[in-house]
C-alpha cells in the first residue's frame, strides 16, 4: 500500500456484532468520540438503520460519509470485499489521508462467519487488512431469551474475543450474573465486559490481535484467551484435552463447544497440515473459529501461527521467536454441532499421543473419514 497512514502493519479490522437491540450503535457513538479511534472507517449495512449522533457533517461520494472527528462511515455496497477494496483505493490515491482502523458493524441477525472469511481469505485484501477481533454485544434484559430462541445469537457469542453486556442497569443483578455464567460457558476464552464500566473503552475492546500494542510484541496467551479461560471450572491444561462445555438447560448452548488442545513438544509440519486439512474437509462448516500457535519439528525456534474460520484458513505465519518462552502447540477451537470427541481423537492421532480407541497414523491416513464417523 502506498497511501499514508499511521503504523506499518496491515490495517486492523474489528467486527462489531450482536443481536437486534443489543446496543451496537449506542456503543459506536460513544467509541467514535474516543481519540484512540481517530482515523477509523466504520462500515455499516444501511445508513437508515443507524444514527451516528451529532457526528455526520457531510456526505461525500459513493456511500462514504465524513464524520466530524475525521472518521469515515460507509455502507456495504453489494459486498464487503468491494467496500474494503474501495477504502484501500481511496487510501492509495490520496482521497483518504490516513486509515488506522476499520470497524464493521453487522446486522443483528447476521452470522459473523462470512464477514470474518471476507477479511481473512480474500487475496486482494490479505496484504491490506488483518482481523483484529470480534466484539459481541449481548442485551442483559433479553439476552437469555435471545440465546434460547436464536442459534445466531449463540454463534455471535461463541466467536467473540470480547463480549460486552449492555442494559445491565435495567435488570436484576442475579440475572446479569446468570447471563455472564452462561456466556462464559459458551465461550470461556472471551473477555467479558459491562458497557457501563469505565473499563469498556476503546483500549479494552480493540487490539485483540496477536500483537499487543502496549508491548509491541506478540502476546500468545492474551490472543488465545487463556487468561479469560483460566478461571473456568473445567479449564485443565492436559495434553490434547478437549475442553467441551455445554449447558444442558439450553438447547442451542449444548451445540457449541470450546476445545483447548495442548501438546508439549514439536510436531511435524506434515502432521499439522493433515490435521487441519481433515478437520476442515470433514467438519469445516462446524468450525466456527480456530486459533493456534504450533512448535514445528522442522524448525522449533520459530512458532507457526494459524487462524481459521470454518473452511477458511488465513495463510499461516511464522513469528521471529517464542514470545513468552512457552513452547509446544496450543490450539483453541470453537465448534457447532461437531461430535464431542472428534477433535480430541484427531489431534491425538497426529501428535502420536496414546488415546483410547484412537486409530494409529497409518490407519488414519488410509481411511481419514473413519475417525469422523462418516
Amino acid at each position: 500500500m502506498t497511501g499514508q497512514r499511521r503504523g506499518g502493519f496491515p490495517i486492523p479490522v474489528s467486527v462489531l456484532t450482536g443481536f437486534l437491540g443489543a446496543g451496537k450503535t449506542t456503543l459506536l457513538n460513544r467509541l467514535l468520540k474516543d481519540p484512540a479511534l481517530a482515523d477509523t472507517a466504520v462500515i455499516i449495512n444501511e445508513f437508515g438503520e443507524v444514527a451516528i449522533d451529532h457526528l455526520l457533517v457531510e456526505q461525500a461520494s459513493d456511500g462514504i460519509i465524513q464524520l466530524s472527528d475525521g472518521c469515515l462511515c460507509c455502507t456495504v455496497r453489494g459486498d464487503l470485499v468491494d467496500t474494503l477494496a474501495d477504502l484501500v483505493d481511496r487510501l492509495q490515491t490520496g482521497r483518504i489521508a490516513k486509515l488506522a482502523r476499520v470497524v464493521v458493524e453487522t446486522t443483528g441477525l447476521a452470522d459473523p462467519a462470512p464477514v470474518l472469511q471476507s477479511i481473512m481469505a480474500h487475496p486482494a485484501l490479505l496484504q491490506a487488512f488483518r482481523l483484529d477481533g470480534v466484539i459481541t454485544l449481548v442485551d442483559a434484559v433479553n439476552g437469555e431469551a435471545t440465546l434460547d430462541a436464536h442459534v445466531e445469537a449463540v454463534k455471535q457469542a461463541a466467536v467473540a474475543d470480547r463480549i460486552v453486556l449492555t442494559k445491565t442497569d435495567l435488570t436484576e443483578a442475579s440475572g446479569v450474573e446468570a447471563l455472564r455464567a452462561r456466556l462464559h460457558q459458551i465461550n470461556p476464552s472471551a473477555v467479558l465486559l459491562d458497557v457501563n464500566d469505565t473499563a469498556a473503552d476503546a483500549a479494552s475492546l480493540f487490539n485483540c490481535g496477536l500483537y499487543n500494542p502496549e508491548t509491541k510484541s506478540a502476546d500468545v496467551r492474551r490472543w488465545l484467551g487463556e487468561e479469560a479461560a483460566h478461571d473456568h471450572d473445567h479449564n485443565h491444561h492436559d495434553d490434547g484435552h478437549d475442553h467441551s462445555h455445554h449447558h444442558h438447560d439450553h438447547r442451542h448452548d449444548s451445540r457449541v463447544h470450546s476445545h483447548s488442545l495442548v501438546h508439549n513438544g514439536p510436531v511435524p509440519f506434515s502432521a499439522i497440515e493433515m490435521f487441519l486439512d481433515l478437520l476442515r474437509s470433514t467438519h469445516g462448516e462446524k468450525l466456527l473459529r480456530m486459533k493456534g500457535v504450533i512448535e514445528l519439528m522442522e524448525d522449533p525456534s520459530l512458532p507457526l501461527v494459524i487462524h481459521g474460520v470454518q473452511k477458511v484458513l488465513h495463510p499461516p505465519a511464522r513469528l521471529p521467536a517464542w514470545p513468552d518462552g512457552q513452547r509446544g502447540t496450543r490450539l483453541v477451537l470453537i465448534t457447532l454441532d461437531m461430535p464431542q470427541d472428534y477433535i480430541q481423537r484427531l489431534f491425538a492421532a497426529f501428535t502420536n499421543k496414546p488415546s483410547i480407541d484412537t486409530p494409529d497414523r497409518a490407519a488414519l491416513e488410509a481411511n481419514p473419514l473413519a475417525i469422523a464417523g462418516l
